[in-house]
This record gives C-alpha cells, structure tokens and sequence, in this order.
C-alpha cells in the first residue's frame, strides 16, 4: 500500500495504482532493459572482436596484399612484355625484312572482348582482372609473331642467298649510276633505273643471288637480256648482253655466269645495264653490292654512281 502527500488537503491519502499504470510501468521498463541490451551489445560489438571476425579480418588483409603483390607482377610482366614489342618491331622484323604488325592495339582489343570474365567482380579485382587480360591479349599477338619470325628464321639462310649481294662482273666501274641522268640517244634527261657497268666484249656475267631465269622479257630497248626472280620479292635484270648462258626456267646460284656483256638494243657502247627489284619498285642497285667489296671499294661506287652524267642505255 503506497500513500501520497495532498498539497491541497495538506493529508496523506492511499495512492489507488490503476491496471493502466501498472501496464505503462512494466512498458517502461521493458524498453528500458531493451535499449540497454541493445546498447550494451553494440559497444560490445564495436571494442570487442569474434574469433570469426578476427580470422575474417586476417584474411581480408592477407587478400589486399596478395592482390598488391600481383599487381605489381603484372606491371613488371607488361614492361618485359613491351620491351619484346619493341624489339619485335625495331630489330628483329627489321633485321629479317619482314612487315611490322599492322594495327596490334585493335587485335588486343579484339581478343580482350573475346576473354572478358570481370563484370561481377569488385573494383579492385575488375582493374586486376583488366590489367591480367590486356597482358594476355598482347601475350597471344607477340606469340603469332614470334611463330612468324621463327618460320623466317628458318629460312634465313634461303632469304640471304636470294638477296642481291654481289657485284656482277670483276672489278665493276660504273660509268652511270641510278636517277636523272641523260639519254643517250635522245639527248633528255630522264629516269634512270639501273646502273651502267663498262666492261670489254664478252666479260662474263655473274647471277647476283639465286633464283629462277624467268620467260619475261625486260623490254626491247634492253636487246639480249636476263631476268631472274629470286623470291621474297627480288629480281634482277641484266641487260645489252652479247648472248646469253642461261635458259629460261634454268635456277641459278649466286656467282653463276649468266650471260656476256655486250652493246645489244638502245646502246651505243659495250657495257652493262643492272637493275635491282623490291616488290615490284625499281631501287638503287649499288645499296647491294656489299658482299665481296672493301669499304674503300663499295664508297667509290658509291661516289661513280652519284655523278649526273649520260648514261650508255
């Protein structure tokens, strides 16, 4: 029994407690030890640390500095990697003439929408899982090429006899070189696609690389001539022959004699007209004659060849 003081009575009186009362109490007191609970929990939760989140928490860290240490891995392999693409385009494709590889980023961006698995991973694993198939892809292209130079280098011995690389005739004096130089029969200057090589009469004349005497003929203004096809987009011609040694059809080996010098066709002396043909462009003949000259030799042609003067065909 409770008993409460009246101010305006200035008496005690007994304190009638109502069922409604009693019921918002006990409330209070529920949600009271509730809300302690709950708080008590949450600061347990936040200074105190489950075995199992502990062992979570190590291997989240162990994962970070896994990811980090592939990372780096990956961007040590890229610049390796980068470095044989340089060397695939700059040295190698150049020492065995072959054509550098036309558009690789498209063909790594084609082969990277081919191999894309990342797109339910986080962003960490999605920039990792990127980094890993743009290195794949240039992995799968610098392999193909690879393949290709090795196919080449198998032939090299085959591609280096089918190269022009020796001078024609015994001590050669060109007395007219490659570029504008005058006719000498029609007085203009003109084009002129080969070099002139002055000899005596019937000098014998040697295949510059191996190859196949061909059917075609090199043109009339020519008179007797040779035309060899050496593959890999090579060919020679040797012009105003007194006659030849070879048939059409014959293969040939680098320092076999073809032919004769002579003054055959548009020609008003007894000489040598050479050309040299690189996929199907007429080039500098003297760039190939380096095979049995001395330095001193080859500068000399190089300063005949360079000389404005009246060619002999």
């Amino acid at each position: 029994m409770k008993y409460k003081f009246n101010y305006k009575s200035l008496s005690f009186e007994k304190e009638v407690v109502t069922l409604k009362k009693r019921l918002g109490k006990l409330i209070l007191y529920l949600l009271t030890g509730i809300s302690f609970a709950v708080l008590t929990i949450f600061i347990h939760s936040k200074i105190f640390i489950s075995p199992k989140e502990k062992q979570l928490l190590r291997e989240l860290e162990e994962t970070e500095m896994q990811i980090d240490i592939i990372n780096k891995r990956v961007d040590l392999l890229s610049n390796v990697l980068q470095g044989m693409e340089y060397k695939d385009d700059n040295l190698y494709r150049v020492l065995l003439e072959a054509e550098p590889i036309q558009n690789r980023n498209i063909t790594i961006e084609n082969l990277l929408l081919d191999n894309s698995h990342s797109k339910n991973y986080s962003k960490t694993l999605k920039e990792l899982s990127r980094k890993v198939d743009i290195l794949t892809a240039r992995s799968q292209v610098q392999l193909e090429s690879y393949k290709q130079l090795w196919e080449l280098s198998e032939k090299k011995e085959d591609i280096y006899a089918s190269i022009p690389a020796i001078s024609l005739v015994k001590n050669p004096k060109i007395v007219s070189g490659f570029g504008m130089r005058y006719h000498p029969i029609y007085k203009i200057l003109r084009r002129h696609t080969g070099v002139d090589i002055i000899g005596r009469r019937g000098m014998p004349i040697y295949a510059t690389a191996d190859g196949v005497v061909s059917r075609d003929n090199a043109g009339s203004g020519y008179g007797i001539n040779v035309v060899i096809n050496h593959g890999y987009g090579y060919q020679t011609v040797y012009a105003h022959l007194l006659k030849t040694a070879v048939k059409p059809g014959k293969r040939v080996k680098r320092g076999e004699v073809i032919g004769y010098m002579g003054s055959t066709g548009l020609s008003v002396a007894t000489h040598l007209h050479y050309e040299v043909i690189k996929n199907g462009q007429k080039v500098n003949p003297v760039h190939y004659f380096f095979a049995d000259l001395t330095p001193e030799e080859y500068e000399q042609i190089l300063k005949e060849a360079s000389e404005i003067n009246q060619a002999l065909s």
